[in-house]
């Protein structure tokens, strides 16, 4: 019988890597997707307001 301990010790299954070690190219895809969308979000208004004070 396991506890639900046991299940967070264990190992995650499949890293997603090649025989190699290198990350896949899906790593890689979804680190460039989540950069661009992080990058297209606007700023919000209250720190442009908190950016103008410091001029």
């Amino acid at each position: 019988m396991r506890s639900a301990k046991d299940e967070t010790k264990m190992a995650p299954e499949g890293t997603g890597g090649t025989d190699s070690g290198k990350p896949s190219r899906n790593v890689g895809d979804a680190l460039r997707q989540a950069y661009d969308d992080a990058v297209g979000e606007a700023v919000p208004d209250d720190l442009l307001d908190l950016l103008k004070k410091l001029d």
